[in-house]
């Protein structure tokens, strides 16, 4: 390798390029990364920060927890994060973010952005902490709370967020692997529901190689300053969803020592579609704010990784009770799936979270009911932790059961052919020819009935629902019993007054006339109709 180096603006900026010629050649099409690279880092300072402490305001989008699959530019708004800081160590790969949330309404496990899971232990305190050391990343649901696991999944995204920050781009492009690439092109303005908010501009984009799997690239404009930092991340919904950060030239300020760095944050999960043109979804705002209090090279200190998360276990375990009558609770996890045994066929209620919780529990259930197809997978609704298993149904030839909302939803964005590649799943490895053909799918209205002829399975759409639309309950009359998804989760204890989702969970029944015995959660354990009640009451 031969060290070539550049001069730009007084700053010496290095790179080591394979010891070739220096008139280099490049494809038509493509630059030279370096002094693109250089002038960048020259203009604002990137050679002079090693740490960084950022601190102000936030909002944050419940990403997959959209109200309607209908347009909407936003991700649903979660509760204000205030007294937002993150302090970030590029050469360690640490980084601490905190603030102060209204509890009882998120997981505890949710930062922002990706990662909202219903059934997952809700937040108990104002104070939020989360941590990231290397590839160990962890959470704390107030400061005297122990720390617990974050999943390497995520663990993976909060350092990629570590990154996608001016500064951290450019010392990224110095890693072993990086490789920049470098190509240019002319911005013509962005002409969205706010109107054309860029002149027409010519840009440089560099791309490099991210912990050996994420393609991620800079926008650079005329004036040195990397004004879009993009990448795609595994999600089970979405496959390679977009993932950027954005911010303007006003949103730089000087912060000492001719080092600048942004103030205003605004992130994208999902494309910026505001036409829907490239996804049904249309959501994407997921995270931003004002963090104008920054502090150069406050770095977070040692940020020593608890033992319980080095040691944390997240293999999926299922465990299996008999509810009667053919009917089972497949647990284990935050979410459960229902299974019905007819006498031909199997039915199973819910897909939860991802392939890798699905493909689990499918192995079970051909132990437990051997010989018998599963014919059915019945979606309630259409929340992305409801839904990671879809594809996975598909892939073994199931029908999906949904309501007719969901389906535009299903087929563009999720029950498609597009290449996964950062997480590749069943369909995107073996993709089924019925996937095409249109033969999986069956829509929901009003009401719609699965029967062999001895037993019946009623199912019907909730209305008026303000927590989603599309959202379907199965009845068996046999058993008096009602199957459920996110109207009422028992598996904490309720606290306050009935929810606006337990209260449509009870006039529904009461509207159709349900006799219902029991309920048995998505989220939790079965509970009576009469323990139900009286927790209205």
């Amino acid at each position: 390798m031969t060290s070539i180096t550049f001069r730009t603006n007084a700053l010496i900026f290095s790179f080591a390029l394979p010891a070739l010629t220096l008139a280099q050649e490049f494809e038509p099409g493509y630059i030279d990364p370096v002094p693109i690279l250089a002038a960048a880092s020259a203009a604002i300072g990137e050679d002079r920060l090693s740490c960084i402490s950022i601190s102000g305001s936030a909002y944050t989008g419940m990403v997959g927890q959209q109200y309607i699959n209908a347009y909407e530019v936003d991700w649903p708004r979660g509760k204000p994060l205030r007294n937002y800081s993150r302090v970030i160590d590029w050469e360690n790969v640490r980084m601490i973010e905190t603030f102060d949330r209204e509890p009882g309404h998120n997981p505890a496990s949710w930062k922002y952005g990706l990662g909202w899971d219903s059934g997952m232990p809700v937040q108990k305190n104002e104070h939020q902490i989360f941590s990231l050391n290397g590839a160990y990343a962890w959470y704390q649901d107030g400061d005297d709370r122990l720390p617990v696991a974050a999943h390497p999944i995520d663990a993976e995204r909060w350092q990629l967020d570590m990154w996608l920050t001016p500064h951290g781009f450019l010392k990224a492009a110095r890693l072993p692997g990086a490789n920049p690439v470098a190509t240019w092109r002319w911005e013509l303005g962005e002409m969205g529901r706010d109107g054309a908010t860029v002149s027409p501009e010519k840009v440089t984009i560099v791309s490099i190689t991210l912990m050996g799997k994420y393609r991620v690239d800079a926008t650079i404009n005329s004036q040195n300053l990397l004004q879009r930092i993009h990448t795609w991340v595994p999600d089970p919904v979405l496959g390679d969803a977009n993932y950027e950060h954005e911010f303007t030239n006003s949103d730089y300020i000087d912060i000492g020592n001719g080092i600048k760095f942004p103030t205003v944050w605004h992130h994208h999960t999902g494309w910026d579609d505001n036409y829907q043109a490239q996804s049904i979804n249309a959501g994407h705002n997921a995270f931003g704010g004002r963090q104008d209090n920054i502090a150069a090279n406050v770095c977070p200190g040692e940020v020593k990784v608890p033992a319980t998360v080095v040691n944390a276990d997240f293999s999926e375990k299922v465990d299996i009770s008999d509810l009667g009558d053919g009917t089972y609770l497949y647990g284990g996890g935050s979410h459960n799936s229902v299974v019905i045994e007819f006498n031909d066929y199997i039915a199973v209620i819910e897909a939860p979270l991802n392939e890798g919780r699905n493909l689990a529990v499918i192995d079970e259930i051909v132990k437990h009911i051997p010989n018998k197809p599963i014919r059915f997978l019945i979606n309630t609704h259409q929340h992305h932790d409801s839904i990671g298993g879809l594809r996975t149904y598909m892939h073994i030839g199931a029908t999906i059961i949904t309501h007719w909302k969901n389906y535009e939803f299903y087929t563009r964005d999720v029950l498609n052919y597009s290449p996964r590649t950062l997480d590749p799943d069943m369909v995107s490895l073996w993709p089924p020819t019925e996937l095409a053909e249109g033969y999986q799918y069956e829509v929901v209205r009003e009401n719609y009935v699965l029967t062999d002829g001895e037993r019946m399975m009623q199912l019907s759409y909730v209305h008026p629902l303000s927590h989603v639309e599309g959202m379907l309950v199965a009845y068996l009359p046999d058993q008096k019993m009602l199957i459920e998804a996110d109207l009422f989760n028992s598996f904490e204890p309720s606290e306050g007054e009935a929810s606006d989702a337990n209260l449509s969970l009870y006039n529904h029944v009461q509207r159709l006339g349900l006799d219902v015995e029991t309920i048995v959660p998505i989220h939790g354990e079965p509970i009576t109709w009469e323990d139900f009640v009286k927790i209205l009451n």
